[in-house]
């Protein structure tokens, strides 16, 4: 009895993605399939990120094509194609980047940034081209949290190249200024400025740019969500009450101005003693699980507050590079593939599809 493409489709509409929870069929991974004889091949092609989880993708989808009735060599090539999503109405995608991802939080000492450039580099160590944009103006810690330092160079003198570490774009105004030298700006310049970082850096063919934002609701904010093509946004908080309170004026802010929130990521959740491991929740529990219940979003993950994730940000080389195989940079790359899963269930962007409607007066 030969194996027909239909028995192959049907057996592939049993097998499900453990990061998408649908199977391949239905989730429309299922590419250049081709049956000859017993011999089967195919493309399984994955919308996020997740080098890591190829081979195990790969031997999922073997062995459940392999215990067909007849089934001969099975072939499976698992690869990934992150493509451009939807951004609020009105709004141009920006060339050469396909999604902005906006890491926000309501409120200043949560471990935003730190939780910001661990995600950016859990996205490139699962094969994604990645930038990371330091939008807090007047108080950029990515160029030390990325160990990079100098200027960034300029070919044409009116854009300026990222600079670069651990294969992640970086730009920040922290490039711009002395180390120690404050920033004391009003509103409209600091916004100026954000735009300026943003547009005039030549990010080189993106398919996420994470933009580390600063905290609160104020014009930095506004400027992002109004004038940025944002594909989504990502709240970070404590379980602490009073941070909870000001994370909810956060994610309230970007659902007015129609940015979906891809989730909330809850740092500091638990506090492991670096003496005797034991773990004690300083800042309360379950709030960021209380949070997303309450507005129905997606519950990302939870970071312990340890010594080593300090450390290592302050250090210029934090923990997803730091200790790549350890516990907290594994709860990073979970984290960071939700996220992308989230972006890549949203719709297509299909602007570039559309042709461009030029009237003439003759």
């Amino acid at each position: 009895m030969s194996i027909t493409v239909e028995d192959v489709k049907a057996a592939l509409s049993q097998i499900v993605d453990p990061n998408t929870t649908k199977d391949y069929v239905s989730g429309k991974a299922v590419k250049n399939l081709k049956v000859e004889g017993g011999d089967i091949s195919l493309d399984i092609e994955l919308g996020y990120p997740a080098k890591s989880q190829f081979d195990s993708i790969r031997a999922s989808v073997v062995a459940g094509l392999g215990a067909l009735p007849g089934a001969g060599k099975v072939s499976v090539n698992v690869h990934s194609k992150v493509i451009s999503h939807t951004v609020q109405r009105g709004l141009k995608l920006m060339p050469n980047v396909k999604n902005i991802i906006a890491v926000a939080s309501g409120k200043g000492g949560v471990g935003k940034s730190t939780t910001a450039v661990n995600l950016a580099l859990a996205l490139a160590a699962e094969g994604a081209s990645v930038g990371l944009l330091d939008a807090d103006i007047y108080g950029p810690s990515q160029p030390m949290m990325l160990g990079v330092s100098g200027r960034p160079e300029t070919k044409d003198g009116k854009t300026m190249e990222p600079l670069e570490n651990y294969g992640v774009q970086v730009s920040s105004i922290g490039f711009l200024i002395d180390p120690d030298e404050p920033m004391v700006w009003r509103g409209p310049m600091v916004t100026q400025a954000l735009q300026q970082l943003l547009e005039q850096t030549n990010w080189r063919d993106l398919d996420y740019l994470i933009v580390d934002m600063p905290p609160g609701t104020g014009d930095i904010q506004l400027t992002l969500s109004q004038k940025v093509p944002v594909t989504g946004a990502v709240i970070v908080t404590t379980p602490q009450d009073i941070a909870l309170l000001d994370a909810r004026k956060g994610l309230k802010m970007f659902e007015k101005v129609g940015i979906p929130i891809l989730g909330i990521v809850e740092n500091m959740s638990t506090h492991i003693c670096s003496n005797c491991g034991h773990a004690e929740e300083i800042f309360g529990a379950g709030g960021g699980a209380k949070m997303c219940k309450d507005f129905n979003v997606e519950f990302l993950g939870a970071l312990p507050l340890t010594l080593a994730i300090r450390e290592q940000a302050d250090s210029g080389k934090p923990t997803v590079v730091a200790e790549p195989d350890g516990q907290i940079a594994a709860i990073y790359k979970d984290i960071a593939r939700k996220i992308a899963v989230q972006v890549s269930e949203k719709a297509k962007d299909m602007t570039s599809k559309f042709p461009s409607i030029v009237i003439k007066n003759d």
